[in-house]
């Protein structure tokens, strides 16, 4: 679930990845046959990467207490880049979106990005 969160992956991506598409010299995760027959390159979490290696070293699977499904992961993921001000065009290339638009489904408003932003006025006022 870690690398699936950590990278945005599909659940159809998470299955056919191989050890060898994992570059952790460069830190990417080459996609093969993603949504489209597409391959793409995405980000490899350092975070990732180790649990990986725990996961090898030990052959023990994670546990989670909630009920998450990879699409969950996914959504979480691109949620998370925005909310860190990822840009969008980003976002869609690391998530191998075609259009724009479905990518922009993750740019709900939620209460935390609200309480984040400052009014002009206090800005211009100079109040944090």
């Amino acid at each position: 679930m870690y690398i699936t969160y950590s990278a945005g992956l599909r659940i159809g991506e998470v299955v056919r990845l191989k050890v060898s598409d994992i570059d952790s010299q460069r830190m990417l995760i080459h996609v093969r046959q993603g949504k489209g027959r597409k391959d793409r390159y995405t980000i490899l979490s350092e975070v990732a990467l180790e649990m990986l290696r725990k996961y090898a070293y030990e052959a023990r699977p994670a546990k989670l207490n909630k009920h998450v499904t990879v699409h969950t992961l996914r959504h979480s993921f691109a949620t998370h880049l925005l909310e860190c001000g990822t840009d969008l065009r980003y976002i869609q290339e690391l998530l191998g979106h075609a259009n724009s638009k479905t990518t922009e489904i993750y740019t709900h408003v939620t209460q935390a990005n609200l309480t984040k932003i400052k009014s002009p006025l206090d800005r211009i006022m100079n109040k944090p």
